[in-house]
C-alpha cells in the first residue's frame, strides 16, 4: 500500500510537471525577415523566437525563418503578409510608412521614446492598442517582437561640423529620420544593408545611418567611412514587429496565440539585453580602426529637433491617425519625463 501511493503521487507529480501540448495548434509558417540572421541583436532575434515557440509548444509551432530577399524582398514584408502571400514576416516597423505614415512612429519617433520607455507605453499606455487597430483595415496583426538600443547617427566619408555641411549629401536613412535630414538639403535613398558597404566605397553614397555599433562592425563601414556621428536622435530605439496575416491569426486557439505574443515578450527582453551588452566594446574597437567617433554638438542636435517638430506637425495636420498615435507618445513622454529626470542619475555622472 505504502509503494502504491508513491507511486501515485509520482505519477500525479509528473501529470503537473509534464507540459501539455494538445491545445497548441499545428502551426508552420514561413517567416520572411529583413534582416539577416547574423546581425546581432537586430537579424537573430526572430531566429530565437523560433526556437522558443518551437521548444514551448513540443514542436507544434514551427516558423521557419528566411534570409532577407530568399522568399520575398526584403522591404516588402508587410505587403506579403497584408495580401497573404505569407502568413508571417519580421521587419523594422517603418518599411510601409509611405502606405500607412503612422507605422513609421512605432518603427522609431526622432526625439521620441528610448527602449524602456517605449515598451512601457506599448503596454500600458495603449501603444499596443492604438497600432493593433491601425493595422486592422490591412489584415495584418503585428507584435512587438524585438527592440534595441538608439542606433547611431550615422558614417559620413568627411567631418561635419554644422549643418550646412550636410547640404548635397547622398545619404541612405529611412522612415521619418530620412525625411527629417531631407530637410537639410541631403539626398536620402533607402538601400538594403547588404549593398551599403559597396554604395560608400564608390561614392554612390556619401555616408549611411543604419544600425547600432555591432551592426555596422559587422557590416564593415569602419573601413570605408571613418566619421561616426552619436547620438542617434533620429532613432532613440529601433523596433522590431512580428507581422501576422489577420485571417490566419484568427484561425489559432487562444492558447497557441498567447504563446506567439508571450515569445515576443521575452524577445524584447532578450534583444535589449543584447544590444546594451555589447555596444561599449565595440566602440573601442573602433578608436582602434581608426574610427574618429563624433557627439553631434547642441547647435546641431537643435537644428536636428526644430526640423523634427516642423516635420511632425506637417504629418499630424495631414493624417489624423498620426496626430492621435504621436500625441499620445509625446503625453507620455512629458508625463515620464519628471520620472526621467529625477528618478535616475545624470547620464555624464562620473562615478569613478
Amino acid at each position: 500500500m505504502k509503494n502504491a501511493l508513491i507511486t501515485a503521487t509520482c505519477l500525479t507529480t509528473l501529470s503537473f510537471a509534464m507540459p501539455s501540448y494538445a491545445d497548441f495548434d499545428k502551426v508552420r509558417w514561413q517567416v520572411p525577415m529583413a534582416f539577416s540572421s547574423s546581425l546581432t541583436a537586430l537579424g537573430d532575434t526572430m531566429p530565437e523566437v523560433s526556437k522558443m515557440l518551437s521548444d514551448a509548444s513540443g514542436n507544434k509551432v514551427k516558423l521557419q525563418v528566411f534570409e532577407p530577399g530568399s522568399l520575398v524582398p526584403a522591404l516588402s514584408i508587410f505587403d506579403n503578409v497584408s495580401s497573404g502571400n505569407v502568413s508571417a514576416g519580421y521587419s523594422w516597423m517603418g518599411y510601409e510608412w509611405g502606405q500607412i505614415p503612422a507605422a513609421a512612429l512605432f518603427g522609431a519617433t526622432p526625439f521620441g521614446l528610448e527602449s524602456n520607455e517605449f515598451t512601457a507605453w506599448m503596454y500600458y499606455h495603449d501603444g499596443d492598442k492604438m497600432l493593433k487597430e491601425l493595422f486592422k483595415p490591412y489584415d495584418v496583426y503585428p507584435i512587438l517582437c524585438g527592440t534595441i538600443s538608439p542606433e547611431a547617427a550615422g558614417w559620413f566619408r568627411k567631418e561635419i561640423k554644422s549643418v550646412d555641411d550636410l547640404n548635397g549629401l547622398k545619404f541612405r536613412a529611412a522612415g521619418l529620420g530620412g525625411e527629417i535630414m531631407s530637410e537639410f538639403g541631403m539626398s536620402i535613398n533607402v538601400f538594403p544593408g547588404g549593398e551599403l558597404y559597396q554604395a560608400l566605397e564608390t561614392g554612390v553614397l556619401d555616408g549611411t545611418e543604419f544600425s547600432i555599433p555591432t551592426v555596422d562592425e559587422q557590416l564593415g563601414f569602419y573601413q570605408v567611412a571613418k566619421h561616426y556621428y552619436l547620438p542617434g536622435w533620429h532613432q532613440p530605439s529601433t523596433n522590431q514587429f512580428l507581422y501576422i496575416n489577420l485571417n490566419d491569426w484568427n484561425k489559432l486557439n487562444k492558447q497557441t496565440q498567447s504563446l506567439i505574443e508571450n515569445t515576443c515578450v521575452a524577445a524584447n527582453t532578450m534583444s535589449l539585453a543584447k544590444s546594451e551588452a555589447l555596444q561599449g566594446g565595440i566602440l573601442s574597437k573602433f578608436k582602434e580602426k581608426g574610427v574618429e567617433l563624433h557627439q553631434y554638438s547642441p547647435e546641431i542636435l537643435s537644428a536636428f529637433q526644430d526640423a523634427t517638430d516642423e516635420v511632425m506637425a506637417r504629418h499630424s495636420a495631414e493624417n489624423a491617425e498620426f496626430a492621435k498615435i504621436y500625441s499620445s507618445m509625446k503625453d507620455f513622454q512629458e508625463e515620464h519625463g519628471t520620472w526621467k529626470k529625477f528618478g535616475y542619475l545624470p547620464r555624464d555622472w562620473n562615478t569613478k
